[in-house]
């Protein structure tokens, strides 16, 4: 199967795909989508974006008043060019990516192994199923915490406006080195896509969370 079938965890129609795991067309992360994580799990210290792609999610990190470094595999015209995630060896405070999702397994076994404090991957909320992972990811090094979406993310090529609701759930899974009790489950508020549309001010927080558990 053509790997950019799935890229960056969401699912798109052969006769609507354009996206080229070597090429300019990619699926950049909605910018409400990044605010909703930064919101709700504080970040000390740098942070490294290693798949940052036109830096969309990297710019939202940057609001937290951490250095960021941003980073991809890819030329996309922004950050640091050439670097393999799943090569590298440097430590970092925290990293936050959305990885490509033939990739997404081995980017939870370099992020664990890499970060030091907190470890976030925005994931298709049915990552969580499946008996190898089970087995290899979360009986083993299971997150601190996953924040499911209450609202659905479209991804759409970078400049493409977006006129519809994706079909797919998403969830951030975050793992924390500092916390050693079992995975919680939490819940975004609903509002975020609303208020943090790629042309909205990233000023407006909105901070009100659902937790369940």
């Amino acid at each position: 199967m053509d790997p950019t079938y799935h890229l960056n965890g969401g699912y798109k129609p052969t006769t609507k795909r354009n996206a080229d795991l070597n090429g300019p067309d990619f699926y950049p992360t909605p910018a409400w989508a990044t605010h909703a994580l930064v919101d709700n799990e504080s970040f000390e210290g740098e942070i490294w974006e290693p798949a940052c792609g036109n830096g969309a999610m990297a710019e939202v990190l940057e609001t937290t008043g951490s250095r960021v470094r941003s980073s991809d595999l890819y030329e996309r015209g922004y950050g640091e060019s050439g670097v393999d995630f799943l090569e590298a060896n440097q430590k970092f405070k925290n990293i936050v990516t959305n990885p490509p999702f033939h990739s997404a397994e081995g980017f939870i076994k370099k992020g664990i192994e890499l970060s030091e404090s907190k470890f976030a991957l925005l994931l298709r909320l049915a990552f969580l199923e499946g008996a190898k992972r089970t087995n290899t990811i979360f009986h083993k090094t299971p997150p601190a915490r996953v924040w499911v979406f209450s609202e659905r993310i479209t991804f759409y090529p970078a400049g493409m406006k977006a006129t519809s609701s994706g079909t797919t759930a998403y969830a951030w899974f975050v793992w924390d080195k500092n916390q050693t009790s079992s995975t919680e489950l939490k819940w975004f508020a609903p509002g975020y896509k609303s208020r943090f549309q790629d042309n909205i001010s990233k000023s407006k927080h909105p901070k009100k969370m659902l937790e369940l558990f």
